[in-house]
């Protein structure tokens, strides 16, 4: 059974035939789905999708691009939706220094009182870092290290900042760009992480694993990204997908 532990099926990239594509999960072996707010129209859309697919978990969280949305009654908000039956996670939430779209100082900000939700709700964290590296991990061993735990998501640092990572106590999100030829850090790292600490995800509707990079992500492409980790680590597809399914299941906290 395969565990995609980091989607985007509310994308208006799926508008025009999202029911269909669902409704084919699970007759090709995918049997779980972690939908992920990312804004505030994000995060309603996904407590929707979690009361329409039985399958489908949610994560309620806003990504440090939208940092700037939220408030006081905001995070009252979604504190409140963390008590929801199906809601397993706070995220995304990070720092992304790359956009740049809010300040350094806002986007730490509601980092650390997002991580503050997490530890409240007693649930794991789903974190957002681009270029970003020291400022976040900073913030997560100040804020969060040892507590509810949590998955790095889509992980593109350096094997040792990997290692930072698994020593507190995190999963490593791997995603579609480790099938990439030129990915050569990212495949060190799939090496070097203990597949106990994998999770695996696709970002659908981004990140669309070789062969089929550049073109609309889904969970359908999974198999892709577990036969490249199999292959980097010598053992079979079969491991793989049962062991990343299990750890995803132990952090999401959900009952198989």
């Amino acid at each position: 059974m395969i565990f995609d532990s980091h989607a985007h099926y509310d994308d208006e990239a799926f508008d025009e035939d999202r029911e269909s594509l669902l409704g084919s999960m699970q007759e090709n072996g995918i049997g779980y789905i972690v939908n992920v707010g990312a804004s505030l129209r994000g995060v309603e859309d996904t407590v929707k999708l979690t009361k329409s697919y039985p399958f489908i978990y949610g994560a309620v969280g806003i990504h440090p691009d939208e940092a700037g949305d939220l408030n006081e009654e905001r995070l009252l908000w979604l504190e409140k939706l963390c008590e929801e039956e199906k809601i397993v996670a706070v995220g995304e939430i990070g720092l992304d220094y790359y956009w740049d779209k809010e300040s350094h100082e806002v986007q730490k900000e509601w980092f650390a009182r997002q991580l503050a939700l997490s530890k409240k709700a007693g649930l794991p964290v789903i974190i957002h870092s681009r270029d970003a590296a020291k400022d976040t991990i900073d913030v997560m061993k100040a804020e969060h290290a040892g507590s509810t735990g949590g998955v790095i998501h889509c992980f593109s640092n350096s094997r040792e900042m990997a290692r930072d990572y698994v020593n507190m106590g995190y999963y490593i999100g791997i995603g579609g760009v480790v099938t990439f030829k030129n990915a050569r850090v990212m495949k060190e790292v799939a090496e070097y992480v203990p597949l106990e600490q994998i999770l695996i995800e696709t970002d659908c509707p981004y990140l669309a694993p070789a062969p089929n990079r550049g073109k609309r992500n889904s969970s359908l492409f999974l198999p892709y990204i577990i036969e490249e980790i199999a292959r980097i680590k010598g053992i079979s597809k079969e491991l793989v997908e049962e062991k990343t399914c299990e750890n995803a299941l132990k952090m999401y906290q959900i009952k198989s």
